[in-house]
């Protein structure tokens, strides 16, 4: 891969390492690995920052950064690539993830009138009950997250997979280049 490239756009780890809001981190952020760009550690961190770009929780970053940490992958990447959902696109993407739910689970989607105003969502959330809760939940929370998971791993999967095969297509390209150069210069 081409690794000049993308250390430009990597941050310095030495600043990330000191920084104040870091240092609770300890011995752990001090790790190599979480900046190294190698097939393993980059290709791994594609598939933390997709896969995480997906769950629906708040602090997305955060947890990637984690899951970062504990798999010893590129610590930088796994928390960009969680802006893949960002607040254009995360419409498009969940509602895809919840029609992919309904199709897998073999269901009719649950018709919902949205309308992005707070005050009526809590006036809404005051008047439902436990067992209209457990409905929604039902109807619409298991597909969503069903597949918002599916989407993520299946993603996650192919930016995974789809490093390794760039990277090690890139290395097989240079070592011919290099190959044909030196017979050339014979």
């Amino acid at each position: 891969m081409p690794r000049k490239y993308i250390r430009r756009w990597m941050p310095d780890p030495h600043k990330i390492a000191n920084h104040k809001g870091l240092r609770w981190l300890g011995p752990l952020i001090d790790d190599p690995n979480l900046f190294h760009l190698t097939r393993h550690s980059v290709s791994t961190a594609m598939f933390v920052g997709i896969f995480m770009a997906f769950i629906p929780i708040p602090f997305q970053m955060v947890v990637a950064g984690l899951m970062a940490l504990w798999l010893r992958c590129n610590l930088p990447i796994s928390v960009v690539l969680v802006w893949i959902t960002n607040p254009l696109t995360i419409p498009a993407l969940f509602y895809a993830s919840y029609r992919l739910g309904i199709w897998i689970l073999g269901i009719e989607p649950t018709h919902i009138q949205f309308h992005g105003d707070w005050d009526i969502l809590w006036e809404w959330l005051k008047q439902v009950d436990g067992a209209q809760l457990q409905e929604w939940l039902k109807n619409i929370g298991l597909p969503f997250l069903l597949g918002t998971i599916t989407c993520g791993v299946v993603l996650g999967g192919l930016g995974y997979f789809t490093v390794r095969w760039l990277w090690r297509w890139h290395v097989v390209n240079s070592w011919e280049k290099r190959k044909k150069s030196r017979s050339n210069s014979k």
